[in-house]
């Protein structure tokens, strides 16, 4: 086995992750609201929101495609990976006789199964010589696998207890519940957790759903603004599209980063909790994406249509983006705490 620093290792992961995830959620994020209200009126757009919809179930499997590649893996190596890895994010489920598959898995396991196909094929790969066809997809494969299935429980014990937490806040006063909620989803949408799931899971509703998409957006905004300083117009426009989670790389390597989206998330929440913006559990792990959020929190607001219109804009996109440019302006040239460069993407 090559000599590798951790810090690599970690990096390579982390990439895969990203490149995997912009993947498998992009098309549905982007077109799957669209065909879902053309559905009912021209049934070929049902068939084209299977698709992007079935795209996502692919995202444990392409985690470890886009890992193994990082790591220069061979094709088998490759393959292995990603079964172990698909395996090991519990996305496949055996209800009676029948497997199902349950959204996109646990993303945090199916990171820590590619990490450990990863370990092992580097150990073991060049020892097996020949013997590889047969004892990889065996060891790393089923090893992996099974190893992940096991961290399984432990994993989603992290995110049940981060649900139960933010499912406490409910029951604050409403300011600073909302401020409290809009935090945790600006931190969620960008780690490997999932907003849908956690949102599902607690079954939010309310001025709490609304705050969750609140959250989702401020942390949005912060990340389009600060992309769009060093990288080409197609990363902060797929962030905007709902990308977000291409960012989680930089999350880890520039913790700093979380500083303007949880300044946008506190500002932008307290917005939210003011107008009165809601949602339901199927909303609140939206934010601006598909206009999911915007649209939900128009039907909660007991207004007039034109004044629900814009105190719903004022809250979706002039509150988050007009403060998420203002705050990392000020932490970049008045505080000088971080460069633009922190939001450097690189494949």
């Amino acid at each position: 086995m090559k000599h590798m620093s951790i810090k690599t290792f970690g990096n390579n992961l982390l990439s895969g992750v990203a490149i995997a995830i912009l993947a498998g959620l992009i098309p549905n994020a982007i077109l799957g609201e669209i065909f879902k209200a053309l559905a009912p009126k021209y049934p070929f757009f049902l068939n084209l929101l299977h698709i992007v919809q079935s795209i996502q179930f692919t995202i444990p499997a392409l985690i470890g495609t886009a890992i193994a590649i990082k790591f220069k893996l061979n094709p088998l190596a490759t393959v292995v990976v990603a079964s172990a890895t698909f395996v090991g994010s519990g996305v496949a489920q055996l209800k009676g006789q029948v497997w199902v598959l349950a959204g996109v898995g646990d993303l945090i396991n199916a990171i820590i199964t590619a990490g450990i196909a990863v370990l092992i094929i580097l150990i073991i790969g060049e020892r097996v010589g020949s013997l590889g066809l047969i004892f990889l997809p065996i060891i790393a494969g089923g090893g992996a696998g099974f190893l992940g299935l096991l961290t399984l429980p432990y994993v989603r014990y992290i995110t049940t207890s981060i649900g139960q937490m933010i499912n406490h806040f409910t029951e604050l006063q409403p300011i600073l519940m909302s401020i409290l909620i809009a935090l945790s989803y600006s931190f969620i949408i960008i780690s490997p957790l999932s907003t849908v799931a956690i949102s599902l899971a607690i079954g939010i509703n309310g001025l709490a759903a609304g705050s969750a998409s609140m959250g989702v957006v401020a942390a949005e905004a912060v990340l389009v603004w600060g992309t769009m300083k060093v990288n080409r117009a197609g990363v902060p426009l797929t962030i905007f599209l709902g990308g977000v989670k291409m960012m989680l790389p930089n999350m880890i390597k520039h913790p700093i980063m979380l500083l303007p989206v949880f300044t946008n998330a506190i500002i932008t929440g307290l917005g939210g909790a003011l107008i009165g913006t809601g949602g339901t559990k199927e909303s609140a792990g939206f934010g601006i994406i598909g206009l999911i959020g915007p649209i939900n929190a128009f039907r909660f607001l007991e207004h007039p249509p034109i004044v629900s219109g814009i105190l719903v804009f004022i809250a979706f996109f002039v509150i988050p983006f007009f403060f998420g440019w203002l705050i990392n302006l000020f932490y970049v040239k008045v505080l000088k705490l971080y460069t633009n460069d922190i939001y450097k993407f690189e494949l």
